[in-house]
Parts: C-alpha cells; structure tokens; sequence
C-alpha cells in the first residue's frame, strides 16, 4: 500500500478544527435554548458563551489552512460565484454562513462581561436565542460536510461509506464538549459561595454525561463503520483492512483513536458520572481530570480525521 498523499496535514487540520468549532457552537446553542431548564440552573448562559465565544475561532483558523492549500487563495472565490449541488460548492456556503452566524453570535454575548452594559446584554438576549436556532442546524451541516467531503471521491474507497458522514459528526460534538470542558476547568476560579459551586459541578455533570454518551455513539458508529466496509466485497473491504488487526495503520487507529480518544476518556468520565445517575450522590471531578479527559478526546478527534485522511489516499482502487 503506498499511494501518493495529495492531502496533508493543512486538510486534516481543517476536517479537524472544522469539527472542533461546528460541535462547540452546536453544543453551546442547544445549552442556550434549553435555556434554564433541564438541569442547568442559571450556569446555562456561562456555558453557552464560553461555547460561542471559542466557536468561530477553529473553525476561521481551519478555512484559512485549506484556503492557503489551493496554492492560489484567491481560487476559493470561485466556489461563490455559483450555486450548485456539488458537496465543494454547498459545504463552502454552510463554512461561510456558519462563521459569520458565529461570530455575530459570538458578538452578541460580549457586552455581559461588563457590568454596567447589563442593560445592553438583556436587550440582546432575542438576538442571542435567534443566533442560536440558526447555528444548531449550521453547526450540524458543517460537521456532516466534512465527512461528506471525502465521500464524493469515487477513488478513494475508504471514504465511500455513507457512515464517514456520521461518524464525524458525533466525533465533531464530542470534541465540541470537551473543548468547552476543557476551557472551564483551565479557567475555573472556585468560589466561597457553595450554589455557585453546586451550580459549576451540576452544569459539568451534565456536559459529561452528555460527552459519555457522544463516546459511546461514536464507539458504535466506528463499529458498523468497519463492518459495512469489512462486508461490502470489493474495493472497500481492502481499503478497510489497513486499520484492522495486521494493517498498517491498524496501531495508530485502534491506541490512538479508539483507545486514548474513545475508550480511556469514556471509562474515566463513567466513573465519575456513574455514582450521581445510580446513587444520587455529588458530582465533583477533579479539574485535572478533566483536563485529561478532554486532551485525549480532542487528540483522538484528530487522529481520526488523519488515520481516515491517510488510510483513504494510501489504499486506492485495486488494480489502480
């Protein structure tokens, strides 16, 4: 197996940081909208502006790496001068819509930082929510589209499996948590007051509640991603078998992805969520934990795109 890597690091760092920024500004808007309820308290809207104000920011530093891989940046315009069913032409416009969407979203939660524009943030509260219902459908297309992008190569047959699309997306929103997880434990100053504390522990609870569930989706996805390639005859079982057990990328996938991304963060978070769902008892994970946590699911995000990034181009056709 030894095809050429016309796609590098610049695209895997793209499908990457893409999916960070969609799954955050996802994550961040369904916490906003659900507003005060579902067991948020009143830490809903410190949850949803640390996920707004970090969305855009992947996402725009993501473009702007396979933008500057044409060779020729201004070529990118081309894609807006025409709208057409092509996945390039349809997943350039959601990239565009969703960075602007975000980063006025973004904006509308700045003025809550200052105490005496308190007037000026209830007053974009409306703007906020709007915002928020625009970037939930958004943040899922631009997710779904990086995996759809590899899919609309016919000569790449890794990536011709209607699963890739779904698999990044639950990868997108799980390392979506866990940004936002990631970001509150390296910034969080504890407080004297016990209900901001409860409030802190209660809202992190159910972030990783939600990313066990994410872990355990995308477990199940990446499975029935191996067995509809491993059953399917032809091209694509071939490609497969470069991350099955004797491949050649089949440690990188399985220690990296599965294991360090999937399985040990996934375990590591049950243990703590466990207890509270069953018992009933207090949620208090340590913040190196999730510190922890968190790296390894975003690492594991990353080597998913660049085993499947790699895996794809190296193993063509046979007989090409």
């Amino acid at each position: 197996m030894g095809g050429e890597l016309t796609w590098g690091l610049p695209v895997i760092l793209y499908l990457f940081l893409a999916g960070v920024g969609a799954g955050v500004g996802t994550v961040s808007a369904s916490v906003l909208l659900r507003g005060g309820g579902g067991g948020f308290g009143g830490d809903h809207f410190r949850l949803a502006r640390i996920g707004a104000l970090l969305s855009p920011l992947p996402v725009i530093v993501g473009t702007t790496l396979i933008v500057f891989e044409l060779g020729q940046p201004s070529r990118a315009f081309n894609l807006f001068k025409v709208i057409n069913l092509s996945p390039m032409n349809i997943g350039s416009w959601l990239l565009l819509v969703f960075i602007c969407t975000s980063v006025l979203y973004a904006l509308a939660f700045l003025p809550s930082f200052m105490p005496e524009m308190k007037h000026l943030s209830d007053r974009l509260e409306r703007v906020r929510r709007g915002f928020a219902w625009v970037n939930v459908p958004m943040g899922i297309g631009v997710a779904v589209y990086t995996g759809v992008m590899l899919g609309a190569m016919p000569s790449r047959p890794l990536w011709n499996s209607p699963i890739l699309a779904l698999l990044f997306l639950i990868s997108a929103l799980s390392t979506g948590v866990a940004a936002i997880i990631l970001l509150r434990a390296i910034f969080r100053r504890k407080s004297a007051d016990p209900a901001t504390e409860q409030g802190y522990h209660q809202s992190a609870y159910l972030l990783t509640a939600s990313d066990v569930m994410l872990i355990g989706f995308e477990l199940m996805v990446i499975f029935l991603f191996i067995m509809f390639a491993h059953l399917t005859i032809g091209n694509m079982k071939y490609a497969v078998s470069i991350i099955l057990p004797g491949g050649d990328m089949a440690m990188m996938f399985w220690v990296w992805v599965v294991l360090i991304g999937l399985l040990l963060p996934g375990l590591a978070e049950l243990a703590y969520v466990l207890p509270r769902l069953l018992y009933h008892r207090h949620y208090a994970a340590p913040v190196a934990v999730e510190v922890l946590v968190s790296i390894g699911v975003l690492i594991g995000g990353f080597m998913l795109r660049y085993v499947i990034v790699v895996a794809g181009q190296v193993t063509g056709p046979m007989g090409i």
